[in-house]
């Protein structure tokens, strides 16, 4: 098919929201579709090979910049978006605004809608509601379970199973084939000897630093690494490690996406140290329906997992393949990392079974999963 891929996120961008969209959009040329990328002009144009490398990927459709006024939220945008697909001739658009999708089944287009997150106020919920009560050939994929019960309870409507797809986030697994050991990727990467501790990501708002700090100042001997995070915030980090005379943690702030598996996998345990509130980079609270890349690459990362025990995580983890502690409580993630600190083979079998069960949870798969759904309608 043709497919007019239409994104609100700035390309390019450090977003999660960004790179899901990139690696949606390569999953779908992986199928052999035809595609055309649609994004606002918020940023600088940048080249072609520059996108390739940010994103970490191998295939990267015709991206076109579109007028977007930030006075007008974004709808000049999504009408520029439109007559675009148009001109492209599309026979289905993709898109993440849930205003581009009713505006597609409005004009005669089929559609495939994703959601990651509640709508944000009445307007959201009233898009959404015309999604559902738009006539035509539509798709809405939702990344859990519980996302589908909260946007439920946002639009006071229930969802139509046949044209829902519960389609979690996903990961390139070739990018994880023939990983070296924890030490011998740490020799790679001059990371200092001995047993590690590591997490990757952003650090927004209740995304664990507060916790992170906590567990690397009571474990002086245990090694942490902490990879990404904003200047500001890397440079905060750094600043209260300084002042805490704490020798046992390295922050390597923003690294190529071509070498995140490496420093996963220079770890022997990974962090998951979500709290019950998440802010995500739009500012709104998302730990009710949190799907985050980072669970699928450490399982596809083969380390031990330790993970806030929040309910929609468990949509993807269980106590097979990973180790469940209650967010915030510094005591119990303490004992349960020294515990995995001291058993190997517990590790080991953690892993195995991450990477095992993680096998279902391919972009390509996934991408599969929702056209074919969308094709079944």
């Amino acid at each position: 098919m043709k497919i007019a891929v239409i994104t609100n996120s700035r390309i390019p961008s450090l977003t999660a929201n960004s790179i899901q969209a990139m690696k949606v959009t390569q999953a779908l040329m992986q199928l052999g579709h035809d595609l055309q990328l649609f994004a606002p002009a918020e940023t600088e144009p940048v080249t072609r090979e520059s996108l390739l490398t940010h994103y970490g990927l191998r295939l990267l459709p015709s991206l076109t910049l579109l007028p977007s006024i930030k006075l007008l939220k974004r709808f000049d945008f999504i009408l520029h978006a439109q007559r675009a697909a148009k001109n492209f001739d599309a026979d289905l658009i993709y898109t993440w605004l849930p205003q581009s999708a009713v505006l597609g089944l409005w004009l005669g287009y089929p559609v495939v809608l994703e959601m990651h997150a509640n709508v944000a106020g009445r307007m959201g919920a009233w898009w959404l509601r015309q999604f559902w009560k738009a006539k035509g050939q539509k798709v809405m994929t939702v990344t859990t379970s519980a996302l589908k019960n909260v946007l439920e309870r946002s639009t006071k409507l229930k969802f139509k199973e046949e044209a829902l797809i519960i389609a979690p986030n996903g990961v390139e697994l070739e990018k994880y084939e023939n990983l070296p050991t924890a030490d011998e990727a740490r020799r790679q990467l001059n990371l200092p000897n001995g047993l590690t501790v590591g997490f990757t990501g952003h650090i927004y708002p209740g995304r664990g630093a507060d916790l992170i700090f906590e567990l690397a100042k009571q474990m002086p001997q245990t090694n942490f690494l902490w990879v990404g995070g904003t200047p500001e915030l890397v440079e905060f980090w750094r600043k209260k490690l300084s002042e805490s005379k704490m020798k046992n943690v390295t922050m390597t702030g923003f690294v190529k996406h071509e070498s995140i598996p490496l420093y996963q996998a220079s770890s022997d345990i990974l962090l998951m140290p979500y709290s019950n509130s998440i802010s995500a980079s739009s500012g709104q609270d998302i730990a009710e329906v949190i799907n985050p890349m980072k669970m699928f690459e450490y399982m596809a990362a083969a380390r031990a997992i330790v993970c806030a025990d929040l309910s929609v995580l468990r949509e993807v983890l269980n106590d097979g393949n990973a180790v469940f502690c209650e967010p915030g409580d510094v005591r119990k993630w303490k004992l349960e990392i020294e515990a995995l600190l001291d058993s190997e083979s517990r590790r080991r079998q953690l892993g195995d079974r991450a990477r095992d069960d993680v096998e279902l949870f391919t972009w390509s798969k996934r991408q599969g999963r929702v056209i074919n759904g969308f094709k079944t309608l």
